[in-house]
């Protein structure tokens, strides 16, 4: 019996899907807080449904109590960015710059 619990941990820890969970896993620089391109916050995921994931998870951790306004897709130069505008907990509006070129169109 105690074969079963083992292996069902093992199995299960070892099939769990990964998101990260901090914003040093994310971007690529300190320096990057998402207010413009220049200072875009760089997604380092590798497929879509993980990168959108890091965005929000960004969003959460720098944000708490946030609430999204809109989102948008564009390109500056040759990079694709989403553009996330949100109303923080006191009431600011901002625009959160992402660069998603390490995942964008890959499933």
């Amino acid at each position: 019996m105690t074969l079963f619990i083992v292996a069902g941990l093992i199995f299960s820890c070892a099939t769990a899907k990964k998101y990260p969970t901090t914003a040093t896993n994310q971007t690529t620089s300190s320096n990057n807080d998402g207010s413009s391109f220049e200072k875009a916050i760089v997604i380092q995921e590798k497929s879509e449904s993980a990168g959108v994931a890091a965005e929000y998870t960004w969003l959460k951790e720098k944000y708490p109590g946030y609430q999204s306004k809109g989102q948008s897709l564009t390109m500056n130069g040759k990079k694709p960015y989403d553009i996330i505008q949100i109303m923080t907990a006191n009431e600011e509006e901002k625009k959160i710059y992402f660069d998603i070129s390490n995942y964008f169109g890959k499933f």
